[in-house]
């Protein structure tokens, strides 16, 4: 569509809706419209297939705010196509061609007088096409967004709970120093013809629903080396690497991904960078496990202490012992716990401390300890640990 085009036709018409129509009855004469007149029910219907194109194009125009309010502005000033001029023609009015105004056309006050157009109307229109006049002083090169970087850190079992700041050195594409990031060797790129400068071109579909590819031709830059930078070879970004201190939060786990907003690669044309992400590896420690937030740890009993009960003390990681309370009769493998002992969690609260008992069978004996469990065997002669196991296995 061109300029003429978008001046001169009435898409408040199209739709059926006044000027002060709000959003949401053009968003309902839209759907109206096109489900009366989509191809899908009108099939072999040139006619219904042309009105749904216009009634698309139509909203894609007044649907969006800044669009409907650049097409507004510019009906207002051109008045339907007719530029008022006084008495120079019939009538008091004469028409110009839109498009050789926008085409850089200038007025006999030449650039910056009062007759030109070429300039200012470009930039009227630039927003809405998303371009500007023909590649010239309305064309803006879109920001770009840095790419994000992937990195991997190895922890040991203390820093993963504790938290840690790590020093991390990365590769990553940033904007050429040495030719400031333009691609060009003399720093002089031009806007890419082929998308005016956007880095995006549109393909298949209409209005609303056309779709949009990066540019090919300037690889999504929307600018063209004249003569290449011989560092980045006319891309304008190059290797650079750095070291960064990087915090990691207390609580990681191992394989956990952390993601670190904006310290990725930096953007071109004021874009804004890209993420860090980064993989934690996590190494195990002689002594303590870790289950969730819950730290484990396996605490060997004696078999009196077991029998008897009694209190035992237990490490923490990074901190004083804990004492805990044995019952009498406590089993092998019984797991007690000890409250705010363990990992942190994101709330900054810790979870527990597992701890699971581990009766320690002797694998020497004096004689005095072997004669006091001879003396313990006879006593407990007619009682047998296994009764009860052959009896749930003869009944299942």
């Amino acid at each position: 569509m061109n300029t003429k085009d978008f001046v001169e036709k009435d898409y408040y018409k199209v739709l059926g809706v006044p000027k002060d129509a709000t959003e949401a009855e053009i968003k309902k004469a839209y759907r109206k419209l096109a489900r009366e007149n989509h191809p899908d029910a009108n099939k072999g219907d040139a006619n219904a297939e042309a009105r749904f194109k216009e009634i698309s194009e139509a909203n894609d125009i007044l649907g969006d705010p800044k669009k409907r309010k650049e097409y507004d502005d510019a009906r207002a000033l051109f008045g339907n196509g007719g530029f008022r001029a006084g008495p120079g023609g019939p009538g008091g009015s004469f028409n110009f061609d839109l498009g050789d105004l926008f085409g850089g056309a200038q007025g006999p006050g030449g650039a910056g007088g009062a007759g030109g157009f070429g300039g200012g109307l470009g930039d009227v229109f630039g927003g809405l096409f998303n371009r500007g006049a023909g590649g010239g002083p309305g064309t803006r090169t879109q920001p770009r967004r840095g790419q994000d970087i992937e990195s991997e850190v190895t922890l040991s079992f203390t820093e993963a709970i504790e938290g840690a700041t790590v020093p991390l050195r990365m590769s990553s594409q940033a904007p050429c120093k040495a030719c400031s990031g333009t691609g060009d060797k003399n720093g002089t790129p031009r806007v890419c013809p082929t998308c005016v400068g956007t880095g995006q071109v549109s393909r298949g579909g209409t209005g609303s629903f056309s779709l949009t590819d990066p540019c090919v031709d300037c690889k999504g830059r929307g600018l063209i080396a004249e003569t290449p930078c011989e560092v980045c070879k006319g891309s304008g970004r190059a290797k650079s690497s750095r070291t960064m201190q990087v915090r990691i939060p207390a609580g990681v786990s191992d394989g956990q991904r952390i993601r670190l907003r904006g310290k990725g690669a930096p953007g071109e044309r004021g874009g804004q960078a890209g993420d860090l992400y980064v993989v934690v590896h996590v190494d195990a420690h002689p002594v303590f496990g870790r289950r969730d937030d819950n730290l484990t740890v396996t605490v060997p009993v004696s078999f009196h202490e077991a029998a008897l009960g009694g209190e035992i003390k237990v490490p923490t990681l990074g901190g004083p012992a804990v004492t805990l309370k044995l019952p009498a009769g406590t089993p092998n493998g019984r797991t007690m716990r000890a409250r705010g002992k363990g990992a942190v969690r994101k709330d900054g609260t810790r979870g527990d401390l597992l701890v699971t008992v581990e009766v320690a069978v002797p694998t020497e004996l004096d004689d005095k300890a072997r004669e006091a469990l001879e003396t313990y065997r006879e006593a407990t002669a007619g009682e047998d640990p296994r009764a009860e196991l052959f009896q749930a296995a003869k009944g299942a």
